[in-house]
């Protein structure tokens, strides 16, 4: 479940001859993560496309172009099932022809609609004035302007201009027309120059003798009527397709199939009558990849598995570039090797250009230098908290996955915060609406998760005998809640919003899940850096594991007990010699870190050894937020009464007779017809805002620890996706 599947790097050398039916077996198995050859072998380059490939890459583009245009997918449409008929490039013309013919009109329309609307935008202001648009230019005499701005500061611009002898403003709402007459010996456009220095916005006077009434409506006809126009072409396309998109789904898979295996000896080395073709594969599937070629092509092929992946970081491709290599599994020398041996890569270069049938590695040699993909292997479970881990990157091949430990702690989490049978009931219906909701892999984890984390969420909620943070007792009567509280661990535990007792508690056990969850990430990084040798886990990790636990385990030990404050003294529980023991780890855990990491680890040590547990009191700190929002909400909605020095709330369920009542809820204000509505209403929207921030508060914040406090201490990520030539095809026949 730590590591991923184990992987083995295999080739296929052949003739040039059998290529195509390799291809497009190796497409079929969908089992190969195609190499990329760099062109460093001398009298090898990439190969070229197969013939056709640029048609139905031209053609590929066609229908996507179509698909987008028509916006088409397959949760809409499901795609024609069959083979393409020999007619469908015929028939897909017709389709780009219809489709482009209605795309160009609906954009001619739309460009149309967009004039016109800018044209009412710009008469709209000289409706106002209420003064024909005829009356507003061409005159010889006088100038006219029409703008908004401040009508005193343009008559006082205006009245101040030595070029104007005499003017006259019109208004309407924001809108100003002024009319000036300019003075004989006047510069050109006097009033512009009078108005520079003004706050005004000029509009510019359509060329129309018709009244801005009569010209608004003209244009808000041909607005309507361009409008009904582009519904129509709408309608249209949508009846394309309605008709064509099975159609064109199927073709678009059918040429992704086609190219993809046309563009395949891009990634493959090549001589004027051979191939070598490389990539790695599942160790458990090397078998089968085997017996597929030999059925289709016989012995015209050799494969070979080079290695298989050991998941310590190293240089793959190594032995290559020095004519040695291994036994078709790794790892070998080739120690009995004679001297004048030829080598590997000299050998398969030489066999290749010679156009043999088979052209060996020469004992197995890594030839296309890259670190395998990665294929996670984890427990059904725990596959959709794969989700949160690439979030941060997908593992390396070498380093350990932390996908079942997230599984293990995000939910267990999650529920502890919020424990609430009402709240966790909720999360898994919209987990299970998200799952059933979204298509997409992505989608189904999410809702898979939300599930997860709803399930411990009424684990806790049971324990915490809690139901939208009203006690269960209080719901059902008193016999039956005995016994499920007798038998069936009810009632157990107390979230702590009214005992100091219980708050205490807590924030110890978020301290101790805190120290646990860190030292899986210590184990963890621990291991990684053992590919680097002992010394290096020990100084890198294993300093920091005796630090921080030294550190608490003597601070909950009962050395020095009497001047520890009190809420520590009380969970005192480690002995007294535990605790000497645990603060000489503690010194040595920092002596090793100041030798590994030198002055800048030692300036560490304060956040390292203490500041990333107490990270971990941001659970409690949630845990106290949500049950105090939900005790709001109902206290507001019931009312509460002390009942010896708790508050109760007052359900029409409990006896709060005799008990001193401190606050009326709503759901028991005269008059009942405005208590009763009201009351729901609090309730409701109340308990979906804490539903909703304890998402974001509870997710977010155990998410956070996973990321900065749990990852950082072993994960780096970075690695490549297992994608195998032919992954996410349909699988069908290229078209015809």
């Amino acid at each position: 479940m730590l590591r991923p599947e184990k992987m083995s790097k295999v080739s296929v050398t052949g003739s040039r001859g059998v290529m195509p039916t390799v291809i497009e077996t190796v497409h079929e198995l969908s089992l190969v993560h195609l190499s990329d050859y760099d062109g460093s072998w001398e009298g090898f380059d990439n190969g070229d496309p197969m013939a056709g490939a640029d048609h139905a890459s031209e053609r590929l583009v066609t229908v996507r172009a179509l698909e987008s245009a028509l916006e088409l997918s397959e949760t809409d449409v499901e795609p024609e099932s069959g083979r393409l008929g020999d007619d469908w490039e015929d028939r897909l013309e017709e389709i780009q022809a219809r489709v482009n013919e209605l795309d160009d009109r609906r954009s001619e329309v739309t460009d149309e609609l967009r004039q016109v609307k800018e044209r009412i935008d710009r008469v709209a202001p000289f409706a106002e004035l209420g003064i024909d648009l005829d009356l507003l230019a061409g005159y010889e005499t006088v100038d006219v302007v029409v703008g908004e701005g401040p009508v005193d500061d343009i008559e006082a611009a205006v009245a101040a201009s030595d070029d104007i002898r005499a003017f006259e403003t019109f208004t309407g709402g924001d809108v100003v027309a002024v009319v000036a007459a300019p003075t004989e010996d006047a510069d050109e456009d006097p009033l512009d120059d009078a108005l520079v220095g003004v706050e005004f916005t000029r509009h510019e006077v359509p060329d129309t003798d018709k009244s801005p009434s009569a010209y608004v409506t003209d244009l808000e006809e041909r607005e309507e009527e361009l409008e009904d126009e582009r519904e129509e072409i709408d309608t249209e396309l949508e009846e394309i397709a309605h008709e064509d998109g099975g159609f064109l789904l199927k073709v678009e898979r059918e040429l992704t199939v086609e190219v993809q295996r046309a563009e395949a000896p891009l990634q493959f080395a090549t001589s004027e009558h051979a191939f070598i073709a490389e990539g790695w594969i599942p160790v458990t599937e090397y078998e089968r990849l085997v017996a597929a070629l030999n059925d289709a092509v016989g012995d015209s092929v050799e494969i070979e598995q080079l290695e298989v992946a050991d998941y310590d970081e190293h240089e793959h491709g190594a032995e290559a570039h020095t004519g040695s290599g291994g036994d078709g599994h790794g790892g070998d020398d080739r120690e009995d090797e004679p001297a004048d041996a030829e080598p590997a890569q000299a050998k398969q270069q030489r066999t290749a250009t010679d156009g043999g049938t088979t052209a060996g590695h020469g004992g197995g040699a890594v030839t296309m230098d890259e670190q395998p993909p990665v294929i996670l292997d984890n427990i059904t479970p725990a596959k959709p908290f794969e989700l949160l881990v690439k979030m941060v990157g997908q593992p390396k091949y070498s380093e350990l996955d932390p996908t079942v430990l997230v599984f293990l702690t995000y939910p267990f989490a999650f529920g502890y915060m919020i424990g609430d049978i009402g709240y966790g009931l909720l999360y898994m219906l919209m987990g299970y609406g998200a799952w059933r909701a979204f298509d997409s892999d992505a989608g189904k984890a999410v809702g898979t998760i939300g599930i997860w984390a709803g399930a411990f969420t009424m684990i806790f909620g049971w324990l915490y005998d809690e139901m939208f943070g009203v006690h269960i007792e209080y719901w059902m009567p008193e016999g039956i809640h005995h016994a499920l509280s007798s038998y069936l661990f009810m009632d157990s535990l107390d979230k702590g919003l009214q005992s100091t007792d219980w708050a205490m508690l807590w924030i110890v056990f978020s301290l101790v899940f805190g120290l646990i969850h860190l030292n899986l990430g210590l184990i963890l990084g621990f291991i990684n850096e053992l590919k680097h040798g002992l010394k290096t886990a020990v100084y890198e990790r294993l300093s920091w594991i005796l630090t921080m636990n030294g550190l608490f385990v003597w601070i909950f030990s009962g050395h020095v007990v009497s001047r520890k404050p009190g809420f520590i003294a009380d969970y005192a529980v480690v002995p007294e010699v535990v605790g000497l023991v645990a603060i000489a780890a503690f010194f040595v855990g920092a002596v090793m870190v100041g030798i590994g990491e030198g002055v800048a680890g030692v300036f560490e040590i304060p956040a390292w050894a203490f500041g990333h547990v107490l990270s971990y009191l941001r659970l409690v700190a949630v845990l106290l937020a949500k049950a105090g929002m939900a005790f709001a909400v109902n206290l507001l909605v019931f009312g509460g009464y002390t009942d010896h020095g708790h508050t109760v709330f007052n359900l029409p369920t409990y006896d709060v007779a005799g008990y001193e009542q401190n606050f009326v809820g709503l759901l028991w204000m005269d008059p009942v017809w405005i208590g009763i509505p009201l009351a729901i209403l609090v309730f409701v929207f109340g308990h979906v805002l804490v539903l909703l921030l304890g998402i974001t508060a509870a997710g977010i914040q155990m998410l956070r620890l996973e990321y900065v406090e749990f990852f950082q201490k072993f994960y780096e990520g970075g690695g490549e996706e297992y994608e195998p030539f032919g992954h996410g095809d349909t699988g069908a026949q290229p078209a015809d």
